[in-house]
């Protein structure tokens, strides 16, 4: 480890680091545009520049500039002040005055490094230039006369979104940052290059003229969209959620969102359930909360223990825990929280559950892809996926071909595959220090394939000391709490079906067969107006994730809690508290009153559950007896950007849709 002085502050450094890296180890602030600690040095602004001994008698690019033994690093002196107010002076030359109508004032670096670092004043008055618009999609607005040339979205887009889309045309002067033939960008993590952006050239679309940051309140809490469990903060005015921001979290989304998550916070405010409706005469009636819970326990008293529940993709644990002990009460077992059909078998969470963690993916050296698209399913376990290809990782996958954005091999789209690995992979497994599988639910909806992928535990030798390469990819966030709270029938919800409920609760499930539950008489708790409230009996509309404090697992295991930004719309309650005041009326009260005591009452039954972790589970398959898998997979997820009811609620997903997906040309206004 090389030892330096910054500052007169004498440290060791770690081998390879930069000298911006050890004067950030000093505790010394090193202005910067360009430089990003996730993406390459491009060494482009020139901000970072600092003194350094021995060396030319010069400024120097920190950012470029290894650590090496020996080396005097000065941060203060006048030659660095008066080289870093030269370059702010350069960089304003033609940035325009646009302060007070850029959505990046209050949270622009430009603004804070110009205050701290610039000179106070301009020597220059020639004309600015001007650089005509560009178009990259509905996520992303551009002002490109505002662009400063960091190039840190390019970086971005090519070496973490993996989709080459964005460049540079033009030299000096008359460079521009533009996506190529100016079409939209369509990555599904595009959305991240305004977080990018030190300036105001690139914002975000759907927030244009919205709110100054100073306005928002901020909340932290856990993406729903998908099951990676994505930290974020949720910015809200009044009773609405006007943006959704990703935070920090190094073992799970770093510091990245996907669209999904940023966008579709508009339809937590279209479509909403706001009121109870009752079906009188075969038709869906407006009633009161007494009302519908009588209509309920007067079916309730009859129906005795042949009650059911489905649970839906978004619903967090503590509804369904609430909605368990219900049932539990009722004299009934009958819960499952995969409202698609699947029925793999959940004896055994390490076998249900993505062992490898999202962060240790990372280093597997060995990777076959089972029945999975983790760019749609899971675009932040892509990144990660992404990674470990580009340190020299084997990516094998089973399924229909698509562009991960990275070199995967091919093997086809036969399940039997599972069973009857190529050579070419076995021989790749066998030298891999580190070989991990993915299955996706596509392979999961296959009869057999579960039983397949396990036994290529041993088969790949996939567990060995310090390291579990079995993983499955879950792609609905209320999934894996559901499995640990034990919502899961052996054959799925056909089981429920055979049992014929007579009392059915739908806790935001949409996708499942009303068919099959045409005898129930059907309870709907949920927040948007979809399929499961126009089949209801019942409906009492409850809270979307931004308006309940929640507990959520993701696909890793993670026990994860966010918090309330807004209050759900009109008579809406949280799902607990509905359940909890329903218990009451049936006669079946449940033991807790507030969420401390909920939430206590759920540590008491599921250890697992009662604090913010990583969750461990003890690696014993289930031995399963199951036919060979055999036919073509098909890939659960067929819109990335409409895949529950809070993003088909949004204009903004169905516009992202129409435009990324299916090819639809909107024209723009005039601004």
């Amino acid at each position: 480890m090389p030892k330096v002085t910054v500052d007169g502050i004498e440290l060791d450094v770690p081998d390879g680091a930069t000298v911006l890296q050890a004067c950030e180890l000093a505790g010394k602030e090193i202005p910067r545009f360009c430089y990003h600690e996730r993406l390459s040095i491009a060494g482009n602004c020139r901000m970072c520049l600092v003194e350094v001994k021995p060396g030319p008698p010069k400024p120097q690019a920190s950012c470029a500039l290894p650590a090496a033994e020996g080396q005097e690093i000065f941060t203060t002196t006048e030659m660095v002040k008066t080289a870093r107010e030269g370059v702010m002076e350069f960089l304003l030359i033609n940035h325009p005055l646009d302060c007070p109508i850029c959505d990046q004032g209050g949270e622009c670096d430009l603004q804070d490094q110009s205050i701290a670092y610039g000179k106070g004043h301009t020597r220059f008055e020639m004309n600015k230039r001007a650089v005509t618009e560009k178009y990259m999609g509905p996520v992303i607005k551009t002002i490109m006369t505002r662009c400063i040339h960091c190039t840190r979205c390019i970086r971005f887009a090519q070496e973490v979104a993996g989709v080459e889309e964005i460049g540079a045309v033009g030299r000096g002067e008359n460079m521009e940052i533009t996506t190529y033939l100016e079409h939209a960008a369509k990555s599904e993590l595009s959305g991240n290059v305004v977080d990018l952006c030190p300036v105001g050239a690139l914002t975000a679309r759907p927030y244009a003229f919205e709110a100054r940051p100073w306005e928002l309140r901020k909340t932290p809490s856990i993406d729903v969209m998908d099951a990676v469990g994505t930290n974020i903060r949720l910015d809200s005015r009044g009773r609405e959620v006007l943006r959704a921001l990703p935070r920090i979290n190094e073992d799970v989304n770093e510091e990245w969102a996907s669209d999904k998550t940023r966008h579709a916070v508009d339809g937590l405010i279209n479509g909403r359930l706001d009121q109870p409706w009752v079906r009188r005469d075969g038709i869906l009636q407006p009633a009161s909360w007494n009302e519908a819970f009588e209509a309920i326990a007067s079916v309730a008293k009859r129906a005795g223990d042949k009650v059911a529940a489905i649970a839906g993709d978004l619903v967090e644990v503590e509804a369904l825990y609430a909605a368990q002990k219900l049932l539990e009460n009722m004299g009934s077992t009958l819960i499952e929280g995969r409202q698609t059909g699947m029925d793999y078998d959940a004896s055994n969470l390490a076998a249900v559950n993505f062992n490898s963690t999202i962060a240790g993916i990372e280093e597997a050296d060995a990777i076959l892809l089972i029945g999975t698209n983790p760019r749609w399913e899971a675009p932040l376990v892509n990144t990660r996926l992404r990674k470990a290809v580009q340190a020299g990782a084997k990516m094998f996958a089973i399924g229909s071909e698509v562009d991960l954005t990275y070199a995967v091999e091919w093997l086809g789209n036969d399940a039997s595959l599972a069973a009857n690995l190529p050579k070419a992979v076995t021989d790749a497994f066998k030298d891999a220090d580190k070989p991990a599988v993915i299955v996706g639910g596509g392979g999961l909806m296959v009869p057999g394939l579960q039983a397949a992928s396990l036994a290529l535990v041993d088969t790949l030798n996939l567990v060995r000391d310090g390291w579990n390469g079995y993983n499955v990819l879950h792609f609905s966030a209320a999934r894996m709490g559901g499995l640990m709270l034990g919502w899961a029938q052996p054959g799925g919800t056909a089981d429920l079906a055979a049992a014929n409920p007579e009392l059915l609760f739908l806790l935001g499930a949409d996708g499942i067969d009303f068919d099959a539950f045409d005898g129930a008489f059907e309870i709907y708790i949920g927040h948007h107006g979809e399929a499961g409230a126009a089949h209801a009996d019942v409906i009492l509309p409850g809270a979307a994730y931004a308006e309940k404090s929640g507990t959520w697992v993701n696909l890793e295991g993670r026990v994860q809690r966010g918090d309330r930004a807004v209050f759900p719309p009109g008579d809406a309650r949280e799902d607990w508290t509905i359940l909890r005041a329903l218990s009451e009326v049936i006669g079946e009260a449940l033991p807790f009153d507030s969420l401390t005591e909920l939430r206590a009452k759920i540590g008491e039954d599921f250890p697992a559950l009662a604090e913010e972790s990583l969750a461990r589970f003890e690696w014993a398959p289930p031995k399963l007896d199951a036919p060979s898998p055999n036919g073509e997979i098909a890939y659960p997820i067929k819109d990335f950007y409409l895949t529950n009811a809070i993003c088909r609620a949004s204009e903004m997903m169905q516009r992202c849709s129409a435009e990324l997906l299916h090819g639809q040309e909107f024209v723009e206004a005039a601004e």
